[in-house]
């Protein structure tokens, strides 16, 4: 489109009267000459006025004798009576003066007039320009609405002459000015380096600092020397913090920070502050299902397990027993510098029941008590209040070691035993019903081979465990004698004081050599020929051989 004064277009208009398709799409100048109803009358120059639409103005209505710009749009006769365009001659005013200050480099500014489908309009000094949300701003925009009438500068990224149309964008003003901040940022960042910066967003692994245009992670774990469970407990959002770059990549711009880099370790003291066996206070912190954890002061805390909460009681929930903010006394009872970790005892100042009973009572004491529980190994039998003595399935009888003797007993029952071990460290008391009676199957005899006995392990070596056995004889089981699995033929699984039972292999004086694995054999073999004589015909081999070994492992 062309842009005429007005004597040029008096001129064009004169050498081409009769020929309106010439004379229309021209931009030029006129005179307001009136005011009728809702048009403006304009003179350009030509035989009659023109009109414009008294909308075009919007509340900038013009005054008779102002001299405006006016785009012709069409001839509606003969005589030059022409419609005229106010609002395009600004577009094609501003649309020119966009595509200079484009050219020239320069980022023109706007105004946010409207939402629109997928994005908002743009008014750029007359020319209306869109913008896609997604280029509003860096960050999200919850209302679009609270968008409309910001001012700022926008970066022209298409422009179509043909339609005097554009698409511009903010963000990419504000990605540039972000761009020179963290590039004057990263002036001051290098590893080991304090710095200031405000807490911009908290999550739960850690929180995010703007460090003056770029931002750095400072996780959970490195704020604070003492364990916190969230880091909304020590900073909130807009404060301003000290922190250390404890890693820096200057490629990808990602920052990690420490806060609790700026202060001593604690646990560079802590083996030096305490000690195995020292009962300290402290205050309990916070309870978790496996435990209590106390704070010993100096940012050093400890863990009560669950285990060391009770003598009597291993899965007692904390909570029974602890609360949070108590001052506790507690012993204790490890220290791992390596993994930063201090494991306390809360049990070992209360009376301990195990060593309270081993000083009131002695094996081969007979006691009675009413059975607490009952298992596929054993009975249990309620000895006090708190504790609970083993009568072992092999225990129970000296003729029957199958579950048809164990389901002779039932909770509750009072039952009549006699100790055969107590052991306060290991927390076990082991009892006996068949040792109220003399063996009438072997009483009086002498231990014979290929005899089942039972005897007390009381020494351990690699090769072989030496045992204990009736009338002062002496057994021993090499270690591929203990199970027909290789896995279990190891001597360590087992501990002095245990009770085996063992096939007798060969006799010699009060030497005795026994096997876990013969007696094995020989319950797999005899269960066997169990299964074998009340199968019926319809029973296949397969079937009595795994009934018969599923029964011997029981």
């Amino acid at each position: 489109m062309k842009d005429l004064s007005g004597e040029d277009f008096v001129k064009l208009f004169d050498t081409t009267y009769g020929s309106q398709e010439t004379l229309q799409g021209y931009a030029t100048k006129g005179t307001v000459k009136d005011i009728r109803g809702d048009f403006v009358m304009v003179d350009v120059g030509l035989k009659s006025e023109g009109r414009i639409p008294l909308k075009e103005f919007g509340a900038s209505v013009p005054s008779v004798g102002d001299i405006i710009d006016v785009f012709v749009e069409r001839y509606e006769s003969r005589e030059g009576t022409a419609v005229l365009s106010y609002a395009k001659a600004r577009v094609e005013k501003a649309w020119k003066e966009l595509e200079k200050i484009v050219a020239e480099g320069i980022d023109p500014e706007g105004t946010i007039i409207e939402v629109v489908r997928g994005g908002y309009t743009v008014d750029i000094n007359g020319v209306f320009a869109f913008m896609p949300s997604s280029q509003v701003d860096h960050k999200p925009v919850r209302d679009a609405k609270t968008m409309i009438g910001l001012k700022d500068k926008f970066r022209v990224l298409k422009m179509d002459a043909l339609r005097t149309n554009a698409i511009v964008s903010r963000r990419a003003i504000q990605a540039d000015a972000i761009a020179a901040q963290q590039a004057e940022a990263m002036k001051n960042i290098s590893l080991g380096a304090i710095v200031e910066g405000t807490v911009k967003n908290i999550t739960d692994y850690g929180v995010f600092v703007d460090l003056g245009g770029i931002d750095g992670l400072l996780h959970v774990t490195d704020l604070s020397w003492k364990r916190i469970n969230h880091p909304r407990e020590i900073v909130h959002v807009g404060e301003k913090i000290k922190v250390k770059v404890i890693q820096f990549d200057p490629e990808s711009h990602r920052i990690s920070l420490g806060a609790k880099q700026l202060e001593e370790d604690p646990w560079e003291k802590a083996s030096k502050a305490f000690t195995v066996g020292d009962t300290v206070s402290g205050k309990i912190t916070s309870l978790a299902e496996y435990g209590a954890f106390v704070d010993l002061g100096n940012n050093i805390e400890g863990l009560i397990h669950m285990s060391e909460l009770s003598w009597t009681n291993k899965n007692i929930h904390p909570s029974k027993v602890l609360q949070n903010g108590q001052e506790v006394q507690v012993v204790v009872v490890g220290i791992d510098q390596d993994k930063r970790r201090i494991s306390l005892g809360y049990k070992q100042l209360q009376p301990n029941p195990w060593k309270e009973f081993a000083e009131s009572h002695k094996v081969g004491d007979v006691i009675t008590g009413p059975i607490k529980n009952t298992t596929e190994f054993g009975v249990f039998v309620a000895l006090t209040s708190d504790l609970d003595g083993m009568i072992h399935i092999s225990d129970l009888s000296w003729n029957k070691l199958d579950e048809e003797e164990l389901k002779k007993f039932v909770r509750g029952q009072e039952v009549t035993a006699k100790i055969l071990d107590i052991n306060p460290e290991k927390e076990r008391i082991t009892l006996g019903i068949k040792q109220l009676t003399e063996n009438s199957s072997n009483a009086g005899a002498a231990i014979k081979k290929g005899a089942v006995v039972c005897g007390t392990v009381a020494e351990i070596t690699p090769e072989e465990l030496i045992l204990t056995l009736p009338d002062d004889n002496r057994g021993t089981i090499r270690r591929t004698d203990l199970s027909r699995v290789k896995s279990e033929q190891d001597t360590s699984k087992f501990n002095v004081g245990d009770s085996i039972e063992a096939s007798v292999v060969s006799v010699d004086g009060k030497e005795v050599k026994l096997s876990v694995r013969a007696l094995q054999v020989t319950l797999e073999k005899q269960a066997v020929k169990e299964f074998s004589n009340e199968a019926d015909s319809g029973s296949v081999l397969g079937d009595i051989l795994g009934a018969a070994i599923e029964n011997s492992k029981k």
